[in-house]
């Protein structure tokens, strides 16, 4: 199997961002935002998908967490769509559902190349922490459009910190489903020969 890495960066006026990914490693991570919960939705989203992850951003969090979020997830986005290449012997499709205490979480996802988003829910609580709960819907999105994928999710609970966690697990752990390498496919999962 080729090594199924990727490392990015991106500067702008509002973030400073460097991250490096591995798709096949270990739930190994190195998280950095400036922003506790959202470091935290990061680290479970390394250690629940087995992705190695190292990701540093200094953002203008003086501003707000949106900028900080939004970014990491399109750098995010850009070195999963790098890591998984050209999709050969990829599984590419997954449909997880997954609880956290009264909240569900539930994620299909097509590793694609044509990026769509869709969500279905609504945070109970405004924040947590210093984020802003509806950035994760929107984190989410930033990744779908820039990864290639199309992404529906769904939440529910009465606690937003267990409804944007079971979040993150579940989009960790299908992702994971979804950029398996199948031993029987030889070459990209499509009947157009490629995706």
């Amino acid at each position: 199997m080729t090594d199924r890495t990727a490392e990015r960066s991106r500067g702008t006026a509002e973030t400073e961002i460097e991250c490096s990914l591995d798709l096949d490693g270990d739930g190994d991570a190195e998280i950095e935002t400036g922003i506790a919960f959202f470091d935290h939705m990061l680290t479970a989203f390394a250690t629940h998908g087995l992705f190695d992850l190292t990701l540093q951003c200094e953002g203008d969090l003086g501003i707000d967490d949106h900028h900080t979020v939004e970014d990491v997830g399109i750098v995010l986005g850009d070195a999963l769509k790098e890591a998984v290449g050209d999709k050969s012997g990829m599984v590419r499709y997954a449909d997880r559902r997954v609880p956290l205490d009264e909240a569900v979480a539930s994620v299909v996802v097509d590793v694609s190349g044509r990026p769509r988003f869709y969500f279905d829910g609504e945070f109970s609580q405004d924040s947590v922490g210093e984020l802003t709960s509806d950035m994760a819907r929107h984190f989410a999105e930033s990744l779908a459009m820039n990864a290639g994928l199309t992404l529906h999710l769904e939440v529910e609970g009465e606690n937003a910190h267990h409804e944007i966690e079971a979040l993150f697990k579940c989009l960790a752990r299908a992702l994971d489903d979804a950029t398996r390498i199948d031993e029987r496919r030889g070459g990209t999962p499509s009947t157009k020969g490629q995706l």
